[in-house]
């Protein structure tokens, strides 16, 4: 025997079905919200770079195939400083790839930009001294008067 509905049951069915679809979007909301923040955090750790902590003291050096711009650097015991390395050289050079360093053994100091890059490093010195920085990434290295230099430490 077929049921027969009424206007009420029609009514009622079609208040759940509203509810229900009521709900589907809350939850599609919720969903696209969640998604679409997790992406946007993702992103954010990926491509954020805090900046690098620097020094009053920033002293800039450029490099390139004839050597650095600076033979001899004077620094104070105890004060930080932010050596700011800069290669003046593209990615043509054979010698190097264009990448340049600045380097000092007795700090352990190490900073290498890429061609046409800035790299920097920042190091409180603690014993007076001269250090001898160089590059050894091209152009003969240490061994090349133009590729090293002196870091005076004054006490």
């Amino acid at each position: 025997m077929p049921e027969i509905t009424t206007r009420k049951d029609r009514m009622n069915r079609k208040l759940v079905r509203q509810r229900q679809q009521q709900k589907n979007k809350i939850i599609f909301t919720g969903v696209v919200i969640t998604v679409l923040g997790l992406a946007g955090f993702l992103l954010f750790k990926a491509f954020y770079k805090p900046a690098l902590p620097m020094a009053e003291n920033v002293i800039d050096v450029s490099a390139d195939m004839a050597g650095f711009d600076k033979k001899e650097i004077r620094v104070k015991v105890g004060e930080p400083v932010t050596i700011r390395l800069r290669s003046l050289d593209t990615s043509g050079h054979t010698d190097g790839g264009g990448q340049h360093q600045w380097a000092v053994e007795e700090l352990d100091v190490d900073i290498i930009a890429q061609p046409k890059g800035t790299a920097m490093a920042t190091f409180t010195p603690t014993e007076p001294g001269e250090y001898t920085f160089y590059c050894d990434i091209c152009c003969g290295g240490r061994a090349n008067p133009t590729m090293n230099g002196k870091l005076i430490v004054e006490g």
